[in-house]
């Protein structure tokens, strides 16, 4: 069968800047495509790329997008080089979403709601946030840290903890920040506060970081999670084989065979956590389809992160405590698609 294809890149300024230990984030680069069998129906999908993530670049998936030309076939597709794992998602993203569309049937998912975790600005400015959206309803709560000093970020911690509402559970996201004794000030601060998990304290990169992470996930009451020590081809079974311990923080959009890698995670009964990766309504979609047809434990979803985008059309769902399968299925990919024109 041969598919008409047609892309569009986009280049969106947020609402608000998005501050991590990688620096600031004002604006969200990625590729969105466009599927349309022989019968008219359509799947879009979002090529949501992060470089500093280890994912190719959105000139990189422009190309191979021109390259593809107006008229592809399944093999064509199937072909697309595997270190294009972005794009690779969004084509199979559209391609799902095209066949669903020609049988008239949404995907079915195996929860039919999912509590949400907020995401917490970084610094002191996290303390005016957590009372509305505690008030909101929210109980888990990520919060960026590894962003300013250590010494001042640990004192911090114990003024949002106490500003959490009874029960709740906070996350910290460290996006890779911190050297050995940094990360073990931070775990043994956080022994006795309602830690959830820290999210990639020490580097993917960083030598011996594998060791590290293991070490530390093994002397600490603390769960850790793997975050930027996924993004590579592999790495999910490599520390699947090494029996990692923790939580997998896995981002969809950034998995160029996240159905096969979700399948091994399962079979391995693993923690799982999915997150966000400041996709459009298009890559959120998608990769909440995936999170609402996983069979694991229903974790609280790191996809609070909306409103994100300086235009509102480029949204996924309201913020809300909680989301449920319809609200994933009512987002309007359309509209975002035509927004680029």
């Amino acid at each position: 069968m041969v598919s008409l294809f047609n892309f569009r890149r986009y280049r969106l300024p947020l609402r608000t800047v998005v501050r991590t230990a990688h620096g600031v984030l004002a604006e969200r680069e990625g590729v969105l495509v466009r599927l349309e069998d022989e019968n008219g129906a359509v799947g879009y999908g979002e090529a949501a790329v992060l470089p500093w993530f280890g994912t190719e670049t959105a000139d990189e998936v422009e190309a191979a997008c021109a390259t593809l030309g107006p008229r592809v076939t399944a093999a064509e597709l199937a072909a697309v080089p595997a270190r294009l794992k972005c794009l690779r998602f969004a084509l199979q993203a559209a391609t799902s979403a095209e066949a669903s569309a020609a049988e008239r049937r949404p995907v079915k998912a195996t929860q039919k709601y999912l509590p949400v975790a907020a995401l917490l600005p970084a610094g002191r400015a996290v303390l005016s946030k957590i009372l509305p959206l505690a008030e909101a309803g929210f109980r888990t709560f990520k919060w960026k840290v590894g962003v300013g000093g250590i010494d001042d970020e640990l004192v911090l911690l114990d003024d949002v903890c106490a500003a959490l509402p009874s029960g709740a559970k906070l996350r910290l996201d460290a996006n890779g920040a911190w050297q050995r004794r940094q990360a073990e000030q931070w775990l043994e601060r956080c022994a006795e506060r309602p830690v959830e998990f820290i999210e990639q304290p020490v580097a993917a990169d960083a030598r011996g970081a594998e060791n590290l992470l293991r070490g530390l996930a093994n002397d600490y009451p603390t769960p850790l999670a793997l975050d930027e020590s996924l993004a590579g081809d592999g790495d999910v079974e490599r520390w699947l084989g090494a029996g990692w311990p923790g939580v997998f923080v896995v981002k969809p959009s950034l998995l160029g065979d996240a159905a096969g890698t979700l399948a091994r995670l399962a079979a391995a009964k693993s923690k799982v956590v999915f997150s966000s990766a400041l996709e459009t309504a298009v890559g959120a979609r998608a990769a909440l389809r995936q999170a609402f047809q996983w069979p694991g434990e229903a974790r609280a979803l790191g996809f609070g992160v909306w409103p994100l985008f300086a235009d509102a059309q480029f949204d996924g769902p309201a913020l809300a405590p909680f989301l449920r399968a319809e609200d994933v299925e009512r987002i309007n990919v359309e509209a975002a698609w035509n927004a680029l024109n």
